[in-house]
């Protein structure tokens, strides 16, 4: 388990993070978001002990993160950390080679994520010479060597085509399978909802949304209703508890302040001609990260 007790971490006078708490557990996915300069790239090295809390504590397994225990940690920076003049070999030689593993294994696993992320034929090959997503792959190939027990991952997607992406889900979620942590950062909310249970996300260093992702959606209250009949759209905008009405391409969607008010657009739209849709659909994780952030900006 994985525990972050009231972390509080000051660089003089400023706050870089305030009181930040969560725990994870083996097989648990775990969402840490924020804006550029919320404090998520911070948080994950206090998490990883390069950076000590002026207070409170991080425990791994009840024990602080030190050179006993770092070996059993695997950490992807969002800024790509790789070599250039190595090849793809040499630099994953070099970093299990850090992590205390011995060579035959370290080559065993490169051969198997190489042959995974369909890149055999860049073994050899310079770093430096490979495209921004296969510099990625192996980025991503780094913290995977040693088989780690935590699984840290600051932004693993940026630059990935959708079809690499979902390769790299494929094996977030096959270290859930095995009783594995894992934290990490996206701007992709999409996919932070799709497999993530818990998030925190951050905001100049405080926490303005945490919990399980199922209850933050529930307590915000605020829904979409998608419908795709011949509705006139000055009277939905005039319905109690509306607050915004959009016109899609695909459909109309309702925004209203909580589920009291689905009936009335329910009652509305059963009177219009060609119903084809009327679906009630809970607040995005995108949707609620904007307007919380917004409301700490005092924006919305």
């Amino acid at each position: 388990m994985l525990e972050v007790k009231d972390v509080q971490l000051r660089y003089g006078d400023f706050i870089a993070v305030h009181h930040l708490d969560f725990s994870i557990r083996p097989g648990e996915i775990f969402g840490l978001l924020g804006t550029n300069g919320a404090g998520k790239t911070t948080t994950f090295r206090v998490i990883m002990g390069l950076l000590e809390p002026t207070e409170g504590e991080v425990r791994y397994y009840g024990d602080s993160v030190g050179y006993h225990n770092v070996d059993e940690i695997g950490y992807m920076i969002e800024e790509r950390s790789l070599l250039p003049k190595m090849t793809v070999k040499e630099f994953i030689l070099y970093i299990g080679q850090l992590k205390s593993m011995p060579k035959p294994l370290i080559l065993e696993r490169l051969d198997y994520w190489l042959e995974y992320f369909d890149i055999v034929s860049y073994k050899d090959k310079k770093i430096k010479e490979l495209s921004k997503g296969n510099q990625q792959k192996v980025q991503f190939m780094s913290p995977l060597i040693n088989d780690p027990k935590l699984l840290v991952l600051d932004e693993p997607f940026a630059g990935l085509d959708p079809i690499n992406t979902d390769l790299f889900v494929k094996v977030i979620r096959e270290f859930q399978k095995q009783g594995k942590m894992i934290v990490f950062s996206s701007h992709q909310l999409d996919h932070v909802e799709s497999f993530c249970e818990k998030v925190v996300v951050l905001e100049k260093g405080e926490v303005i949304i945490q919990g399980d992702i199922k209850k933050v959606k529930e307590d915000f209250k605020k829904l979409t209703i998608s419908i795709n009949a011949d509705v006139d759209v000055e009277i939905l905008q005039g319905l109690d508890g509306v607050y915004r009405v959009i016109e899609d391409t695909d459909a109309i969607r309702v925004k209203i302040k909580s589920d009291e008010y689905v009936r009335d657009v329910f009652d509305y739209v059963k009177s219009c001609d060609n119903i084809r849709k009327f679906d009630v659909e809970q607040a995005s994780l995108s949707e609620i990260f904007v307007a919380k952030v917004g409301g700490a900006r005092g924006q919305v």
